[in-house]
């Protein structure tokens, strides 16, 4: 399920993550959102289907570029359509603790990732930043 606002997109869905050789995938509610606020970034929410939901924070960019090939060397790779499964994408997230393999519909992905680009178009971010709030929050103090 789409929902766009004046300055948010949210894609709710279902995500199949496992484990590198791990068991068979676990179907995992999922949730992508996009803030004007924070122009940059994308959040992948994921959790069970009543709970709390864990949350990854990473580059709009980012999961643009893994619709059409494998991109992000580092904590979290985006990996567009495969043999296997050529309808989903995989988005590959590491930390210390491990890695995990999320599976994800490319077309509810490609979108979600429309209607974030049409709130705010590639290299237009920058305009929506509030630099002067941040500077105010970082300094504990009002203009």
């Amino acid at each position: 399920m789409m929902e766009q606002h004046l300055s948010t997109v949210t894609c709710q869905t279902t995500a199949h993550v496992s484990a590198p050789k791990g068991p068979p995938p676990l179907p995992l509610r999922a949730e992508l959102h996009y803030r004007v606020t924070d122009p940059y970034a994308v959040r992948l929410s994921l959790g069970p289907s009543t709970g709390p939901l864990t949350t990854w924070t990473f580059a709009r960019e980012l999961l643009a570029e893994g619709l059409r090939r494998p991109a992000g060397p580092g904590d979290v790779m985006v990996i567009p359509r495969y043999c296997h499964h050529p309808h989903s994408i995989r988005i590959v997230l590491s930390n210390l603790a491990g890695t995990a393999l999320i599976e994800l519909a490319a077309a509810e992905v490609d979108a979600f990732l429309q209607q974030a680009f049409a709130l705010v178009p590639l290299g237009t971010e920058s305009d929506h930043l509030d630099v002067d709030g941040a500077i105010t929050v970082l300094m504990g103090r009002s203009l």
